[in-house]
Formats: C-alpha cells, structure tokens, sequence
C-alpha cells in the first residue's frame, strides 16, 4: 500500500471538520500540511442541512447572558450536563461567533442592520442566530469551504474514508488508514494528530433527518481503536421532520424555529394537543414533544401530526423559512394555508467519543470534534441550536490547544500497526452481501426496538439480532467498498446504542424506558 504524511488529519467534512482545518492552518506552521477527509464531497454532513441556527450568547444582546443559557442547556439535558462544560462553551460563544463572521458567515441581520435573533424550544430567551432564514448549516457551510479551498496548506480528498486507525503498543494514535471509493484502493497515511469530526449515526435507524452519509464511522474507528465511548443511548429523536410518505425514509427537517415562531401541533381534525404534555406546550424540551407526536400517532393509529405554520403572518414565514416552504411546496404542502404532515425522526446523538473541549480523548494522538463526541455538554438531550456552537467552540480550543503541540511525523511503527498494516494489505473474500438489505433490516430492528419508547423484552430482542448480523457478516475488518464499512460500522454504533440502553433502566431524557414513563409524564408539568 502507498503512504503519506501530514502533520494533522481532520476526519469529516461538516463545520467541526472545515473549522478546525482553517484555524490549525491560520494558527501554525504544519510542515507537512492538513489532510481533510470527506466521505462523499467537501461539506456533504448533518451541517448542511442545520436550519434553525446557532447558539450565541453574545455581549450585544441585553436579553440573555451566560447564567441563563447554563440553566436552560442543563434543564434540557436533565441535570446531567457537565457543568463547567457548559459553563466554558457558553462563555466562549461570543468569540467564536465574531470568529466566524470574519471567515465570511453573514449572520442574518433586522432592517436596522443588528444581528437577528430567534427562539427555539426550552430557551428563556432569544438568541438563536441564522443565516438565510432557515439555510443556517448550508450558510456556515459554503462560507467556511471558500476559505478552505483558497488555503494551500489543505489538502482535500473526496469520495474517502478513514477506516481503521493506527495505534501503538502506547496507546497512541499515529495515523489512519484511508480507503478510496472510487479507486478502491487503500492508503496509509500518517500523522501525530488525527482529528475525528465524522457527524452523526442517524442512519442506523428507519427514519432520519441525516444524510446517507451518518452512519457512525467516527465511532466504530473510535471504538475499536480502544478509546472510551460514553452515552450512546442518548439518541435524540427530533419531533417534525416532514412526513408525507410512511416510506419515506430520509425526512426532510421541519425547524424548530418554525414552532419558535408561533406554529401549532394539531391532530388531523386540527386540535392542538401540546398542553396535555407540558406547560411550556410546542416549546417543551424535544424528548418531551417527540414522545406528545409519538403518543398521538399512536393513539389515533395515523402515520403523522400536523404543524400548523398557517397561524403566522404570510410574508414573515416566507421571509423566515424559505428552505422549509419550498420543499413543502415541492410536495404539494403550502405552508401559508395548509399544515404541515409531521412525525418523529432520529436526529442527532448526544453520545459519542469521551472527550474533553479540547477534543482530547483516552488515545493520545486522537481528538473528537462535533456531534461524535461526547464531551458532557448535552447531557441527556441536547438544546436546540446548541450542536453549531459546540461544534465551532471545541474546534476552536482544540486548534488552540494543538498550537503548542509539536506535530511531528511519526517514523517508528511497533508490532501493534504492524498487524494492522498487514490485515489491510492481505485480499479478502468475494461474498456477496446484498448490503442495501442487510442496511434496512438492521434500520427497521434500531427503530422498531431501540427507538423513541425503549422496553427490556425489545432491547434483548435487538442485541440479540444484532449480534447475529456481526456474525453474518463475516468481514475482519477490512471490506471489499464504502457500503461494506458503512455496514460494518453500522454494526458497531447499533450494538453499542442497544448496550446501553439496556444499562440505563430508568427513563431520563432522551432516553425513556416503558417500565419509567408514566412517573416521568406525571412530572412533566
């Protein structure tokens, strides 16, 4: 197998990736450059398609300060964020915020030309920024890849995935081995600081807002390279992704910000039904209203609820979520006049890779960025628009932090890569897998089992299958294409989400137990 050298390597391509590639690349010399690796092309990631916006608590906004989005963050997670995370994230947001306005974000602004800002469920307050009314991810996005395509210092390969890392009898990471899916070759590459920013595991599950490319991979390379893994059963599901077809499984996301701006959920014959669940009604923590749509649906046996965006001014929702009205219109759905067809969908995963904000994690060498890793910030259910802002801030310190580092190419490889130079380098068998059914059976298993109610019977059932699968599919390690090691870390994320919800017994945010739930909706209120 051919090699390289870089002195960083960024994982992934959604705003944690590209932003920590241009601050490493504007903070210090890298002799050797930053290699930035992208599953399908440059920015294609959960970013992308954010839409509500980013967390910014800044100096400017007399209405909110740092005690106040602590208190909501932690309230939203159920009390078991990490405190001084919290704390730490929320006080840096200001800079980070200002930090992205100079690499060209054009945040949207009111008619006065101050920053605009929104509300979303379970904050106090408002202070949720935008870009393009509901295009905020795709707004960060472009503007963070113009700057990185115009920075010699990276380097950009598509179509590729990391798929195994390289670990020393030390517990070090010293680089990764890349696969390329449109050579199908296999490459080593080499580097004393390998940065993990992969996204989300949306697609281990039937319904999700999360592109084809979620499938866990940061994870699975995490997981079986020995670094610690934290509160996987934290899978949150988010409560109005558009639901025209009971068959259709990638969701197109129905923002938040959409029920920020005053929008109702209504059952078919149009009644709200939101202040039986919670005081706070549409605007309730997301576990809360995902589980009101779930138990609706499931008490009048309808495939979806219904938002009803139709109650705010006509050229202020235009204005606002022009992303959101024309897929809706696209799909026969105006949004001025009619409600919209909602149901739950799996969105994002507070767990992850244990790491700090610097992005630190058990594996000296490997650092975790973005929604794969879990650095205590979420808690048990993550606060709206909160993802953008960890994303950027632990990018932020962890580029700090590595300025001082000294990112050296690694020359010795111990009998530890050794072995896993050799797996790689040896031909494997030519089975014939019908991935793409192998890929349903095991999203139906995750979402008819391990999904928005959990029970002990169900949990058992899902492991059981799932090891099953494992031993089906009989690959060690290396595999013959992308949609092999899709699968295989698949495998990996759905048997550690499964594990711990089994741990877990009592229900607690995002995570809700049958055998728990009705002392936890008694409490609601």
């Amino acid at each position: 197998m051919k090699h390289s050298e870089y002195s960083a390597v960024v994982v992934g391509s959604g705003i944690a990736g590209l932003y920590i590639a241009l601050k490493l690349s504007s903070m210090m010399t890298l002799p050797e450059g930053i290699l930035l690796i992208t599953k399908s092309e440059l920015g294609e990631s959960n970013s992308k398609y954010a839409q509500g916006g980013i967390v910014g608590v800044l100096k400017d906004n007399k209405a909110d300060n740092v005690e106040i989005h602590i208190k909501d963050t932690i309230k939203a997670g159920a009390g078991i964020n990490d405190e001084a995370v919290v704390r730490y994230i929320s006080e840096i947001s200001n800079d980070v915020i200002n930090d992205l306005i100079s690499f060209g974000v054009n945040f949207d602004k009111d008619s006065n030309g101050n920053l605009n800002y929104t509300l979303e469920a379970a904050h106090s307050v408002r202070r949720i920024l935008h870009v393009g009314g509901d295009a905020t991810g795709k707004g960060i996005v472009t503007a963070l890849i113009n700057k990185i395509k115009a920075d010699s210092n990276i380097t950009i390969v598509e179509n590729s995935m990391a798929v195994e890392l390289l670990v020393n009898n030390n517990n070090e990471c010293k680089g990764l081995v890349l696969y390329n899916d449109l050579t199908n070759e296999h490459e080593i590459v080499y580097t004393s600081a390998t940065i993990i920013a992969t996204g989300g595991v949306g697609q281990v599950y039937k319904y999700t807002t999360n592109p084809d490319c979620a499938t866990g991979d940061g994870v699975d390379l995490a997981y079986n390279a020995g670094a610690i893994i934290k509160d996987m059963e934290f899978i949150q599901f988010h409560p109005t992704a558009l639901a025209l077809n009971p068959k259709s499984k990638n969701r197109f996301l129905i923002s938040e910000a959409v029920r920020g701006e005053g929008a109702k959920l209504v059952d078919s014959k149009g009644v709200e039904f939101m202040s039986s669940y919670h005081d706070k009604r549409e605007l309730a923590p997301r576990d809360i209203v995902t589980r009101a749509i779930f138990n609706e649906m499931q008490k009048s046996k309808s495939p979806n609820m219904f938002l009803n965006a139709s109650i705010i001014d006509k050229a202020k929702l235009m204005m606002r979520f022009p992303t959101i009205s024309s897929k809706c219109l696209d799909n026969g759905v105006d949004i001025t006049s009619s409600p919209i067809p909602v149901a739950p969908a799996a969105h994002y995963t507070m767990g992850g890779i244990k790491a700090t904000v610097q992005g630190k994690t058990s594996v000296k060498g490997l650092y975790a960025i973005g929604e794969v890793a879990s650095t205590g910030f979420h808690g048990a259910n993550r606060l709206a628009s909160n993802s953008l802002l960890e994303c950027v801030a632990c990018a932020y310190e962890l580029a700090d932090w590595l300025s001082f580092a000294n990112l050296t190419i690694p020359k010795k490889i111990d009998s530890n890569i050794m072995k896993t130079l050799e797996l790689y380098s040896k031909p494997i068998s030519e089975t014939n897998y019908d991935i793409y059914s192998l890929k349903q059976e095991l999203k139906d298993l995750m979402w008819d089992n391990v999904g928005i109610i959990r029970t002990e019977e169900k949990l058992n059932l899902a492991k059981k299958k799932i090891e099953s699968l494992k031993t089906n599919f009989k690959r060690d390690r290396k595999c013959l294409n992308k949609d092999e090691y899709e699968y295989r870390n698949m495998l990996t994320v759905a048997e550690l989400i499964t594990n711990a919800a089994i741990e877990r017994k009592e229900s607690i945010g995002a995570h809700c137990r049958k055998d728990s739930i009705k002392k936890e909706i008694a409490n609601v209120k």
